[in-house]
């Protein structure tokens, strides 16, 4: 479903789909997906985190954790909802570069939503297409520049010492189209021991080298310095949602990350139905975290300290030929393609403590090089056999490289090095068929693989030495039918979509053991996901807009298992970090050019934090408010604004840490919170 705000007077804006290769109108998509505009993203908004705008997006379960040390939790249909932090399961990219490693483990923090274009969330079967850990698609694309330049500031405040400015210049000026972001974000933190900075940096450049040609530059820069609150027990929440446990504090848990990447990308067609793209990237990323390990967890001889000392420099291309990308009825669209990405990682891990002084970096006790790659080919082909069916189906083989070389290797600590290999053919099928210009049906099937990430092979259970490369991929087998409209009446208008899913997965990834700071992995049986998702955007009058989503999810184990310690999770629980409903509704009144007023409302169910299910999170819902006004003075524009969120003080964990190994696996959310803000912008 496509989440526009279409001019109230106009008909309805068509929107091409980019996520699915071979693009294609909303309506024709055999997939589904959720386009967010970049206006609406930044509307009323922080323009911080991905959660203010995507958290009702139907089957993404996406919660801001309040600790910027670590990324948002963030899962799609139950797939990475184990991850306790950054993301795990689902691809993302950005303007076609990969925020996802190799092994499946990406980020979100770098993506600039003062200067996006659009989000699309993929869901379903055809994410396949993208690969490794493909269980759902996060694709996120820079406005390019067009027209006469103007330049934006941006001012907002809010509780908690909540500041964000922001500069944005844009425009095209000698054939060359540019749009250049850059913002900074403050804060104190509502829970202690959580204060941020967040400075952020984003460009794209636009040119035509020929009459049928493209070529586009990005890159980015994200400078990120956050303490880390970590997780509270059931009993520390209630007590006190915005404290802190003593370990956190006692080691002076933070984080710092500091990334830069660019990419490049030239498009040409050929002529006959034929085009060309490439695309080439390459980034550095250097993480710094202190975390709170006990001091005798650290000495052991095969611990690896309480800090995580990482560099990464990673690159890669994708490649692609297509023909008739949009066919019509009786042809045939086709699009062939390699997709290549490598990682190379230097890790050291040093004692969190120097003699008594605790929180300071320490003896080295981790030291090695790893590296991260896969080589994909891929193809698709649409082909509209007759004049309302259309069948697609897409291969992808996907291969996937670990190797390590282990630096530290002293008595008690041995040579860790070790690699291992995944490889899986992954295909989608799906057909769709057109009752009417309106109205579609689509049903889909396709094969999906999850390797284990690093973190998740760095240790073995029962504290053996050695990389736990024993450690199986997951593959699933996934189905989908959905159904999509578009209502094109005077009075009520927009669009509608539901869609049933249901996937299978074996050798499920699963915790062995948890101590001393450390987790290991094991792979479990067969577990199960299916559900229903809705979605609506739609016009009730020429001035008043409605949005809701509603997700229910079924994500259960089909098999018991038992962990390392002989403790076993039977048959039938819930997979933990998944809830089993979802639902949001918002209202936005636009009464004329200049004001707009909204009302939101959020409801997420109880959340298993541990696979036994022994801990649930509260369910709740949570409402909120915003209003703007807009100015238009000749080539000024002034535009003011304000929110509140959850109005009526609810409190409620707005995340979890997964089988977190002390019991601490709630993150309290905020309470009432309010910001005012506005954006100051010229045309020249």
């Amino acid at each position: 479903m496509a989440q526009q705000q279409p001019a109230p007077s106009g008909t309805l804006p068509d929107v091409t789909i980019r996520s699915s290769l071979l693009q294609s109108s909303a309506e024709q998509t055999p997939a589904s997906v959720s386009v967010i505009d970049g206006e609406q993203l930044r509307d009323r908004q922080w323009q911080v985190n991905l959660s203010e705008a995507l958290a009702a997006t139907p089957g993404l379960l996406l919660q801001n954790r309040q600790n910027y040390a670590q990324d948002l939790q963030l899962s799609v249909r139950g797939h990475g909802a184990r991850s306790t932090f950054g993301v795990r399961g689902i691809q993302v990219f950005v303007d076609g570069i990969p925020a996802t490693m190799p092994d499946g483990q990406g980020q979100t923090n770098h993506i600039d939503l003062s200067s996006l274009e659009r989000i699309e969330v993929l869901r379903g079967p055809y994410s396949a297409l993208y690969g490794n850990a493909s269980g759902g698609v996060i694709n996120a694309y820079t406005e390019r520049g067009e027209g006469p330049p103007s330049v934006q500031g941006s001012f907002a405040i809010g509780s908690n010492g909540q500041k964000r400015l922001g500069l944005k210049a844009q425009g095209e000026a000698g054939g060359v189209g540019y749009v250049v972001s850059a913002s900074r974000f403050l804060t104190d933190g509502w829970r202690a021991h959580s204060a941020a900075d967040k400075n952020l940096l984003n460009a794209r450049l636009d040119t035509r080298p020929g009459e049928d040609s493209q070529l586009t530059l990005v890159a980015s820069h994200v400078n990120i310095d956050a303490k880390d609150p970590s997780g509270l027990t059931r009993e520390e929440w209630q007590r006190d949602p915005r404290g802190v446990a003593a370990g956190p504090l006692q080691f002076n848990t933070r984080k710092s990350m500091r990334q830069t990447q660019t990419g490049l990308t030239y498009e040409r067609q050929l002529g006959g139905g034929n085009a060309v793209r490439a695309m080439v990237y390459a980034g550095s990323r250097h993480i710094t975290q202190y975390q709170s390990i006990p001091v005798a967890a650290q000495k052991a001889a095969t611990s690896a300290g309480g800090v995580i000392d990482l560099g990464r420099d990673y690159g890669g291309l994708d490649l692609r030929w297509a023909h008739n990308a949009q066919p019509q009825t009786g042809e045939v669209g086709v699009i062939v393609g390699l997709a290549a990405n490598v990682v190379r990682e230097d890790r050291q891990g040093y004692n969190n403590f120097l003699g008594e002084q605790l929180g300071v970096k320490g003896a080295l006790r981790r030291d090695e090089r790893n590296t991260l790659s896969n080589l994909d080919p891929y193809a698709q082909a649409s082909w509209a056999f007759a004049p309302r069916w259309k069948l697609d189906a897409g291969l992808r083989w996907s291969r996937v490289r670990f190797e390590s070389r282990d630096h530290y290797i002293v008595p008690g600590n041995g040579d860790d090095s070790g690699d291992a290999r995944y490889r899986r053919l992954l295909p989608v099928l799906s057909l769709q068929h057109a009752w009417s210009e309106d109205t579609q049906w689509y049903a889909s099937v396709g094969g999906g693989l999850e390797t284990p990430t690093f973190n998740e092979i760095s240790y073995r259970p029962a504290g053996l030495a050695g990389l736990n490369f024993g450690l199986k991929p997951a593959t699933s087998s996934s189905a989908e039918i959905g159904l999509r409209q578009r209502l094109r009446g005077d009075g009520l208008r927009g669009e509608w979509s539901a869609a049933l899913f249901h996937t299978r997965t074996s050798d499920e990834i699963v915790p062995a053991e948890n101590t001393g700071g450390r987790t290991s992995y094991q792979n479990a049986g067969r577990t199960r996901r299916q559900g229903l998702e809705l979605g609506a955007s739609l016009w009730l009058a020429r001035t008043l807009q409605f949005n809701a989503a509603l997700t229910l999810l079924d994500a259960r184990l089909r098999e018991g298992f038992c962990d390392a310690k002989g403790t076993c999770v039977p048959a039938g629980q819930r997979i933990a970090g998944t809830a089993q409903r979802q639902a949001a509704l918002a209202l936005d009144w636009r009464p004329d050019a200049a004001w707009r007023v909204g009302l939101d409302w959020r409801h997420v169910g109880s959340i298993a934090a541990n696979d036994s299910n022994s801990v649930l999170t509260p369910s709740y819902g949570v409402l909120g408010a915003s209003a703007g006004h807009t100015v238009l003075r000749g080539a000024w524009k002034l535009d003011a604004f304000a929110r509140i969120d959850n109005l009526t003080d609810r409190r409620y964990v707005g995340s979890v840490i997964v089988n977190e190994g002390n019991g601490r696996y709630f993150e309290g959310a905020p309470g009432r919170q309010w910001m005012v803000g506005l954006n100051l912008s010229h045309q020249f």
